[in-house]
């Protein structure tokens, strides 16, 4: 190890990481399969109302808006269908975000500390990392079911933090969503909005322009040092 990458490994106690749309590329599935059930059910809406109400939300949440702001309650069985059918799209079809591996590898051989946090059910996360491969290097999860108050809430980063033993003003969130984002900032935390999952791909993006993005997991290394250097990223 050199001492550029030791360096780098102590400006952080921690990296954590969310799941969909930032380690697997799952955000269109999860919303093809939202979309065609809700359908089935009468309640019409496009990938657009995905992305702006639902992306990083748990299921609870947007259950909740489908009955609040449309008008309409699912019957109690349609999480556990949802669930089944998105699981079997991400056995044949879900990929791991491009570079992510190496990047991974690259924290490892450098000592950083990592782990998940995420919106997601544990069943759910846990067979979406082993289906992409990335579960040994992730052995670290931590999800939505653990604390009082999902995204945008800070719970579930902070939780994240006091259990793997780091400063929340040492730990660093690549997100994806906007609530996650939020969340990140409210732990006090540094945020890292990463911007190359399929489901951003065409989306006008709404973002704080003080916080760094990263479209590209072969990116990494180069916006650590900026962000270590104190450089805008």
């Amino acid at each position: 190890m050199d001492g550029e990458e030791s360096g780098m490994a102590r400006d952080w106690d921690l990296i954590i990481f969310d799941c969909d749309g930032v380690l697997i590329d799952s955000e269109v599935l999860s919303a093809e399969v939202l979309i065609e059930l809700l359908a089935a059910e009468g309640i019409e809406i496009d990938i657009d109302h995905v992305r702006r109400n639902f992306l990083g939300r748990s299921f609870p949440t947007v259950a909740r808006h489908i009955r609040e702001e449309l008008g309409r309650a699912l019957d109690p069985a349609f999480e556990a269908l949802y669930r089944a059918r998105l699981l079997e799209r991400f056995e044949t079809e879900l990929k791991p975000m491009a570079g992510i591996a190496s990047a991974l590898e690259r924290l490892a051989a450098q000592g950083v500390p990592v782990c998940v946090a995420t919106s997601s059910s544990p069943p759910r996360v846990a067979r979406s990392l082993d289906i992409v491969g990335l579960a040994a290097a992730l052995p670290h999860v931590f999800t939505a079911s653990q604390v009082a108050r999902g995204k945008p809430a800070p719970d579930l980063f902070l939780f994240a933090a006091e259990k793997m033993g780091a400063a929340p003003g040492r730990s660093l969130v690549i997100e994806d969503s906007l609530p996650g984002l939020e969340a990140a900032v409210a732990a006090g935390m540094t945020a890292v909005r990463y911007t190359g999952g399929s489901h951003l791909a065409t989306a006008t993006l709404r973002h704080d322009p003080a916080l760094p993005l990263l479209a590209h997991w072969d990116d990494l290394p180069a916006l650590l040092e900026r962000l270590r250097a104190g450089a805008p990223a």
